[in-house]
């Protein structure tokens, strides 16, 4: 029995070695099966973290100012808060889109344009689309909103009103005089931003270019508001009585004239009637009234300095301008109206020629209103009439 105790005591040890080997082994298996799971696991959730991280940045985008070009989402909830419900009191104008509401939403004054209609995709292409179009002398449009059963439209507020509510507007609303270098400045700009629509490719037709259209800031800089709205509009919202008389030949030609579809030379016959009513300060249609046996564009061409203009130039402007500055001035008008599509100019054209008789007559002229020597500029181009 003592002799057998070594080998057993040695059979014994080597047993307990291989069980402690084997349980090593499987220990190590063990824990390599829960190391490659959890790198699994790792890799399979990294893309749904990411998709959660990303959708946390959609909804502050909702919220808050994105750094993206485009337009930005927003929910009704915030465009709610920022018109107040779209309360009556925050109304400030109606279009063929809908009602527009001045709105606050992350300290940015903005308009609200708002309709009844279903959400569509095209509707966000579009948006979408127009939103990346950036201009000093263009509207910015910011945002859109689709919910419940509306669709809504944000854009930069411009805070001094059209040019139009200047031009027309109730004579207690804008006591100003606006000489005739400012109208060139504004008539200037506008082309610019005209014209910088007409060099995108595509390019982007306006379609509805007038005065009430462009839009002036607190330093009055002029901007073009509305550019591809129409592309919004549904068949009820451009169908409706037009104001144009069935004869009126002139207002109706830089729409009909050749062809049923708009172009870049439909904009420039628009532009040269925005011209003809910021020279005179009576809209066109009201013009044709005064004088209807003789064609607006063939005055504009014959334009002579020793007749009476009193239709022609508005009193307003007293005389603060050249006989040179206007005569070249209604000769762009005449080439803006021109019957034919081939001999409009392009706005390019436009605005150079603008400019030049721009520069012109800040050289010529230093008298301003009533004889006063000075300058006026920014917030002051508006000067008070005696």
């Amino acid at each position: 029995m003592s002799t057998n105790l070594p080998a057993i005591l040695g059979a014994t040890a080597g047993a307990v070695g291989l069980l402690l080997f084997v349980a090593i082994l499987i220990c190590l298996w063990v824990l390599r099966k829960k190391i490659t799971r959890t790198s699994e696991s790792s890799s399979t959730d990294l893309s749904p973290q990411v998709a959660r991280n990303d959708d946390v940045e959609m909804t502050r985008s909702i919220f808050y100012p994105s750094v993206s070009p485009g337009a930005r989402c927003f929910s009704l909830e915030d465009l709610n808060k920022a018109t107040k419900n779209f309360s009556e009191m925050n109304l400030i104008g109606q279009g063929k889109f809908g009602k527009v509401y001045k709105g606050l939403i992350l300290d940015m004054i903005v308009a609200v344009k708002s309709r009844l209609a279903s959400p569509s995709q095209e509707f966000v292409d579009e948006v979408l689309k127009l939103s990346l179009i950036r201009h000093r002398n263009l509207v910015s449009l910011v945002g859109y909103c689709q919910e419940s059963g509306m669709q809504m439209l944000v854009f930069e507020y411009i805070p001094n009103g059209s040019i139009s509510y200047h031009l027309f507007g109730p004579q207690h609303a804008s006591n100003g005089r606006l000489e005739f270098k400012h109208r060139l400045s504004i008539a200037h700009r506008a082309a610019k931003g005209l014209a910088h629509l007409h060099s995108l490719n595509p390019p982007v037709i306006h379609m509805d270019f007038k005065t009430s259209n462009v839009l002036v800031d607190e330093n009055f800089i002029p901007k073009v508001a509305d550019f591809g709205l129409h592309n919004f509009l549904r068949a009820e919202d451009i169908a409706g009585p037009s104001q144009v008389p069935p004869d009126s030949q002139f207002l109706e030609l830089g729409r009909t004239h050749g062809s049923q579809f708009f172009t870049e030379k439909t904009d420039v016959y628009s532009f040269g009637i925005f011209l003809l009513e910021l020279l005179s300060g009576t809209e066109a249609l009201q013009l044709q009234l005064k004088m209807p046996n003789q064609a607006i564009r063939e005055w504009a061409r014959e334009y002579d300095a020793s007749r009476d203009n009193s239709v022609l130039i508005d009193f307003k402007m007293a005389r603060s301008f050249t006989e040179e500055g206007v005569r070249d001035y209604l000769s762009l008008v005449s080439l803006c109206l021109s019957e034919e599509d081939s001999k409009r100019p392009s706005m390019n054209l436009v605005g150079s020629e603008l400019e030049r008789i721009l520069d012109r007559e800040m050289s010529s002229t230093t008298i301003m209103g009533e004889g006063s020597p000075t300058m006026t500029l920014g917030s002051e181009l508006f000067t008070s009439s005696s």
